[in-house]
Order: structure tokens, then C-alpha cells, then sequence
């Protein structure tokens, strides 16, 4: 069942005036808002509405007096098989043009940019071709910014999206050929002034290209505003639905409906999937039974909040919670109204100094903490290192190091190192080249020392029976070394081996 709180008998209604300020609370609470907007949130920002006496339709009637065209027939896509249609909707859009060109934005605009700002906003979903959000920072899926020069079949980049243009951007003109779309110009509204398309120049230069080369001349399409019309497609539609399911996975928590008649069945599927989403991340009544006093976010979420002057449709009860009676931007000027003087502290901005030392910021200065005397103070349950130097010290001259000294390159490569250096001192050095040392200075060794297992006995014993110079001779055999004292392990005792060599005498052969 949807609420209805009319803002003109809030001031004399104690219930609706604490209902209004409950959701004036709610929307300070909840972080992941959805804002959908219709063409009621631009009429106080000087664009001329289109049935008055002085509208654009009775411009547009003074310059075709003979065509009679109702207001829905100038958005839909069928002009274009008319040339006398089409004429007239180039004069309307020339005209709708100019009076946005003086528009400024209104206290609504800057609204969805204070929620953008402080962190609330999810995304922004709107009906309206004039491009004013875009003035107060969001940018828009039309926008230049929000552009995708690089490869992929994205033609925008979803992420910077933070405003969705359901309908297009008057201030943008796109070719009905090639699609390729271009900034409006002066140029192009003097021609559609007077019911004359201006040529697309990519196909132009393209054309004018094969015709040099002597080839076929290649057709050349108009420009036409970049709005989107009823029974016709969206240029970005896939981009958009991207967007869309990004956005309902995120479980939004606030859905705030303002200056639209919910008509367009497009529109009304997306506001009632975002609806569906909204309610789904409301707390449950045996959550608000627990805690009743517990005011978080959790507790505020879950509401679609529908603000414009004429009810809706039966058909939008049950999807609906509330229904604000009144002006959109009466509305949300109590909202940030009431903000500020539940949560003052979400309107607090630090001011910031800049070279000459002067204050330069658009809020108030809060000092948040102001802390003193920090040196030597321990806080609870920390503990101090040993040996910590003290904060804000003074340096030592001692302490104090040139730093102009060059600073000492890092070691190269090994492939890039030469070979006279190396990583090993003169006294640890590689494997390889130690061996290679010690080979080189080694002192030769005695031959006798080699007749380590022979015994002394038979040699001395074959040498003094008077043995021949050319006799083999072992040697003598070296003194065994003594026993290290610090090995405790009992050896067996070894064997001694003799070997007797008897000499032998040459004698002469017989004549």
C-alpha cells in the first residue's frame, strides 16, 4: 500500500511531518541509492514547457500552420518517412535548443550531484534529453568522457558512467548512415531552424576520397539530434543493459522516483525491477521487532520513494511505499534540510592550505581531535620497541650524513662482470680456482716419501750387500704420523707388509 504525505500539510500534520523526516533520515542512511528522473525535474530551470500559449509547440505552429501534429507525434519515429514531418521536427529541436542553452540547473540536479559526492549515489537513470546533470559533474553515457577510444565491442566505458541517458543527448548530433556523432553546433541549429538536415562530414570526406582515386561516389547520410524517439532503438542499448544488470546485482537499497508520469513501458519495466531490487534488501519485520530503537542503515533500507505532483497508477501499488505531493525540488531542499541537523557531521569539510597559506574551501573547518604532547606516550596495550628513538628528536650532528655523496651503483650482472672480479676473497675463494692454486705452489714431492708401505729392514738390508746404482730403489719408509688425541674410536692394528726384493747380478753369456 503506498503512502501518500502531501509537503504543503506537513507543516500543520504532526504524523506526516515525522513520516517526511524518517525518510529524510533514511536517505542520510542508505549508500547505494537509485535515482530515477523525469522531465518535471527541469521545469523550474527556464526551459518553456511544450503546451502553453507561449510553448514550443505554438512556436513550432506559426512556422507550419498547416500541419497539424499532436506532442507525442514529434517524438516518435515515424516523421522520418515525411519530409514535411521531419522538417517540422528539426525546426522544434532547433528551438528546444536554444531554451536549454539558457537553462541552469536545478536545486534537484545539484541533489543527485550532493549524493554523488558523498558516497550515496549508485547510479543516476534519466528521461531528459537537455543534458543538465552533466553541468553539476555526473557524467552522462552521451558525454565525451565516458567515451571508449581503445578496442572492444563496449562503445562507452560503463565505470565512469555515474548518469544514464535514457532518451539521448540534445546537445549531441549523429549521422542517420554511418552513426558516427559529433558535438551540435551553431551551424547545425541554423540549418535545422529553417527544416534542413546538414550533411554528415565522415561520409562526406569518405565519398570525396573514393571519388579522387576515380571510384564509385559512396552515399552520404544527415545529421540528426542524437535522441532517442519512441518505437526506435537505442544506439547504446546494450551499453545501457550492461549498466542496468551491473546495477541490480549491487543490491541497491533506496529507489527515489521524481518528475515522471511512469508512462513509457520502458521505463516502467526499469523502475519496477529496481523496485523488486530495493525491497528484496529491506530488513525483515522480526529484525525491526528485535531492535526497534536501532537506527542503522540496514533498518532505513528498503523503500521507493515516489515524488511529483500527480498520483500513480493503481498498478504501482505494492511497488510504491510512498508518494511525496509536491514540487521535486521543495522536496529535496527539506531533505538536505533535515540531513544536516541529524548528521552534521556528514556536511563537515576540512579546509585545506594552499602556497600562500591562505584557507581555501567551500564548508566549515572542524577539528576532528587535537593531539599534544605525542612524545613518550604509550598507548594501551602497545608495547615500545627497545632501543625506539623518541618522535620529533633533534639529529644529532654526528647523525647527520651528506647526502649529495654518490651513492654506489649496484654489482652488474654475472654475465656482464669481469673476469678479474669475483665474489670470493684471496682467502675464500672458488673450488676450481683453489685447486688451480694449490697445484701451481705445491712443492715437489721427495720420491722417497712415497714408499710409505715398505719397510726399512730389507731395503737396508739389500743396499748393504752392496747393491748396484741402477738397483730399484723404494726408498725409505716415512715415520708413521701419531695417533690424533682427540679421536676416541679403537683401531684394529694394521699388518705390516715386507717385501723382499732380491738383487740379481748379470752375468756374460759363454763364448
Amino acid at each position: 500500500m503506498t503512502i501518500t504525505l502531501d509537503l504543503e500539510a506537513s507543516t500543520s500534520d504532526a504524523p506526516s511531518r515525522r513520516t517526511l523526516s524518517n525518510l529524510s533520515l533514511a536517505v542520510a542512511k542508505c549508500k547505494k541509492i537509485v535515482v530515477v528522473t523525469g522531465a518535471g525535474i527541469s521545469c523550474s530551470c527556464g526551459i518553456p514547457d511544450f503546451r502553453s500559449s507561449d510553448g514550443l509547440y505554438a512556436l513550432v505552429k506559426q512556422q507550419y500552420p498547416d500541419v497539424v501534429l499532436k506532442g507525442r507525434d514529434l517524438f516518435d519515429a515515424s516523421l522520418f518517412r515525411d519530409p514535411t514531418s521531419t522538417a517540422v521536427f528539426y525546426t522544434f529541436i532547433s528551438q528546444l535548443k536554444k531554451s536549454i542553452d539558457v537553462a541552469s540547473p536545478s536545486p534537484t540536479h545539484r541533489f543527485i550531484k550532493t549524493l554523488d559526492s558523498k558516497k550515496k549515489l549508485l547510479r543516476s537513470y534519466t528521461q531528459n534529453i537537455d543534458g543538465l546533470e552533466e553541468r553539476v559533474g555526473l557524467v552522462g553515457t552521451a558525454s565525451h568522457d565516458a567515451k571508449n577510444h581503445g578496442k572492444g565491442k563496449a562503445k562507452i566505458r560503463t565505470k565512469d558512467v555515474r548518469n544514464v541517458q535514457l532518451h539521448g543527448d540534445i546537445h549531441r548530433v549523429r549521422c542517420t548512415f554511418c552513426s558516427a556523432d559529433f558535438p551540435c553546433t551553431q551551424d547545425h541549429l541554423d540549418d535545422f531552424l529553417i527544416g534542413i538536415p546538414p550533411d554528415c562530414p565522415e561520409c562526406a570526406s569518405r565519398s570525396s576520397a573514393r571519388v579522387a582515386r576515380s571510384a564509385r561516389a559512396l552515399k552520404v547520410g544527415t545529421l540528426r539530434p542524437a535522441i532517442v524517439l519512441y518505437d526506435e532503438p537505442h544506439p547504446l542499448g546494450d551499453d545501457i543493459g550492461t549498466i542496468q544488470t551491473a546495477d541490480l546485482t549491487r543490491k541497491p537499497d533506496m529507489l527515489i522516483i521524481m518528475g515522471t508520469s511512469l508512462k513509457v513501458h520502458g521505463f516502467k519495466k526499469l523502475v519496477k525491477e529496481f523496485a523488486r531490487a530495493v525491497h528484496e534488501s529491506a530488513p525483515s519485520p522480526a529484525t525491526l521487532a528485535a531492535s526497534p530503537l536501532k537506527k542503522n542503515a540496514k533498518n532505513f533500507a528498503g523503500k521507493v520513494i515516489f515524488v511529483n505532483k500527480t498520483a500513480p497508477g493503481s498498478e504501482w501499488d505494492g511497488i510504491i511505499d510512498y508518494h511525496v505531493v509536491g514540487e521535486t525540488d521543495r522536496w529535496v531542499e527539506k531533505v538536505v534540510e533535515d540531513w544536516k541537523k541529524a548528521r552534521p557531521s556528514d556536511w563537515e569539510v576540512q579546509k585545506t592550505l594552499v602556497a600562500t597559506g591562505e584557507p581555501n574551501s567551500t564548508g566549515t573547518f572542524h577539528v576532528a581531535k587535537e593531539i599534544t604532547n605525542t612524545v613518550d606516550v604509550k598507548a594501551k596495550g602497545a608495547k615500545r620497541k627497545a632501543g625506539r628513538k623518541q618522535e620529533n628528536a633533534p639529529i644529532l650532528e654526528d647523525e647527520i650524513f651528506d647526502v649529495t655523496l654518490p651513492i654506489p651503483s649496484p654489482p652488474p650482472s654475472p654475465s656482464k662482470r669481469p673476469q678479474s672480479r669475483c665474489h670470493y676473497s684471496d682467502v675464500e675463494m672458488s673450488p676450481s680456482k683453489k685447486s688451480r692454486e694449490v697445484a701451481t705452489t705445491r712443492a715437489p714431492v721427495d720420491f722417497e716419501e712415497r714408499g710409505l708401505l715398505f719397510g726399512n729392514k730389507t731395503n737396508a738390508k739389500a743396499r748393504s750387500n752392496g747393491a748396484r746404482e741402477d738397483d730399484f730403489d723404494l726408498g725409505t719408509n716415512v715415520k708413521p704420523k701419531a695417533a690424533s688425541k682427540k679421536s676416541t674410536k679403537l683401531r684394529m692394528p694394521r699388518a705390516q707388509v715386507e717385501v723382499v726384493v732380491e738383487s740379481r747380478r748379470r752375468t756374460a753369456a759363454p763364448l
